[in-house]
């Protein structure tokens, strides 16, 4: 190969190797601007997403922030209608408050009420309700404390199926006990002709020396105050199965309740007696009751009280008589632990009564004849209940006599008895009269009448009962004729 052969050979592999430098690198710059354009599309791409997200964390924080102002509003709003309901109601209680106030006569303590109000200076309504009752207070007039007539009644008769079964019983019961539906009719009749329940502490107040004076009591025109009372409200053994009420209690709602044992042992629960009648008479007709006062409820010990087995007896089974030797028999598992339930639930059923007005008295503790009895008996007796009822009922200083007696025929009280009586904190004694009035106020006591509503009064003196009711539309037409005479 000669010398020119060899400078072509050699020129040609210089292209080649400057074809493939330059090929090489035109790949090499492609590559990178590829590369180079890749990189600018992502993080283009990159800042789009992060614009997205940014805006979408702004939206967000703008919705936020405005669902947060709006919650805020809402809450405030929320919470000032809560506030302006909470101030209407509390508008209306003070209101509805008073006007029950009003409409027991009471117009003193209404106005008081109303004035009391944080509202009162702002509130038209109120403003104009103290000036009705001011115009209604001015209008009563003072009700003749000697013209307060009381009656009263025993336990009242539920089923008198029962009661009136021919049984040893049933002439006591026919005598001196009233049925249901006798007592509704005699109410409503009583309600009718404008009679209103009054307190006993209403006619008289007793002072700190233990003088007593007289009170007032101040009616519209037209009305006639009364006094009520119920005998034996402690459900004794020997009624049982007898068709009255069992015990009375606090139901769930706070209402004052009667139980009644059915025949097949089951417990009803209802008004089957005096107290939770006239407690739903007084709801639907609160006009019955001067200042919210109901009834006097007179109490023995020996059975317990209000139908609970509260007597010290029950705890110790000593002295037992046999009505209680039998309630042990059939009530074996009664300890000291059921006993002391007992006094509770006693406890609870008497401060409800008293907070929904209703007043307790002694009847004496063994349900004696405070006229026969001896001095040293009474003072026993009185003890007994001092020991195993005032801590039940708060104490009273009201005593009323059982089997209608008294302390004495005379005109006034004196001697040992009363003396006693007096020096244990009674102030008020109510025997038993059929005049329509016996009011006695003196100096250091208050003494009343009262009047059987009953079987034999219904029976034998109707015309004694006609400034009450009419006792041909009341006398119940199941109750066994003629009513037996008394002894």
């Amino acid at each position: 190969m000669n010398e020119n052969e060899r400078q072509e050979r050699a020129d040609a592999r210089r292209r080649r190797k400057r074809r493939q430098v330059f090929a090489g690198r035109m790949i090499i710059t492609i590559l990178l601007l590829v590369i180079v354009l890749l990189c600018l599309f992502l993080g283009k791409d990159m800042l789009d997403k992060k614009k997205r997200k940014d805006n979408r964390l702004q939206s967000a924080t703008e919705t936020q922030t405005s669902q947060e102002a709006q919650q805020v509003t809402t809450e405030s709003t929320q919470s000032e209608t809560q506030t302006e309901t909470a101030a209407k109601k509390e508008d209306m209680d003070v209101l509805s408050q008073a006007e029950r106030k009003a409409q027991q006569y009471d117009y003193d303590g209404a106005i008081a009420l109303l004035q009391a109000s944080a509202d009162f200076a702002g509130s038209q309504e109120m403003q104009d309700r103290v000036s009705e009752y001011e115009q209604a207070k001015s209008e009563l007039v003072e009700y003749p404390l000697d013209q307060v007539t009381h009656v009263f009644y025993h336990t009242l008769i539920y089923d008198t199926s029962k009661a009136f079964d021919g049984d040893s019983k049933e002439a006591g019961y026919n005598q001196v006990m009233t049925t249901i539906d006798e007592f509704n009719k005699i109410t409503q009749s009583m309600y009718d002709k404008g009679y209103v329940m009054v307190s006993l502490h209403d006619m008289c107040t007793v002072n700190e020396d233990g003088t007593v004076s007289p009170g007032k009591i101040m009616l519209p025109p037209g009305k006639k105050a009364f006094v009520l009372s119920q005998d034996d409200v402690s459900y004794y053994h020997y009624m049982d199965g007898d068709g009255m009420a069992t015990k009375l209690i606090v139901d769930e709602n706070g209402d004052i309740k009667n139980e009644y044992k059915e025949d097949d042992g089951s417990i009803s629960v209802g008004d089957y007696d005096m107290v939770p009648l006239i407690d739903r008479f007084v709801e639907e007709h609160p006009d019955f009751a001067y200042h919210g006062h109901k009834g006097i409820i007179a109490l023995t010990g020996y059975n317990g009280v209000l139908g609970y087995r509260t007597d010290i007896a029950y705890k110790t089974r000593k002295d037992l008589d046999e009505y209680q030797e039998k309630f042990f028999e059939d009530n074996p598992d009664f300890d000291e632990k059921a006993y002391k339930k007992e006094v509770k639930q006693a406890k609870k059923v008497a401060k409800a009564m008293k907070e929904e007005g209703w007043e307790f008295a002694s009847h004496t503790w063994g349900h004696q004849n405070i006229g026969q009895i001896s001095l040293e008996t009474l003072q026993a007796d009185t003890q007994k209940f001092k020991d195993n009822v005032d801590p039940l009922i708060g104490g009273t200083d009201i005593i009323i006599f059982a089997f209608g007696t008294d302390l004495t025929d005379a005109e006034d009280y004196s001697g040992d008895k009363f003396e006693y009586l007096k020096s244990m904190g009674y102030n008020y004694y109510c025997n038993v009269d059929s005049s329509k009035y016996f009011v006695q106020i003196r100096d250091r006591y208050f003494r009343q009448g009262r009047r059987n509503l009953d079987g034999y009064r219904m029976y034998y003196h109707p015309e004694l009962l006609e400034d009450l009711f009419d006792v041909k539309s009341v006398f119940d037409p199941v109750r066994p004729t003629p009513v037996p005479p008394m002894a």
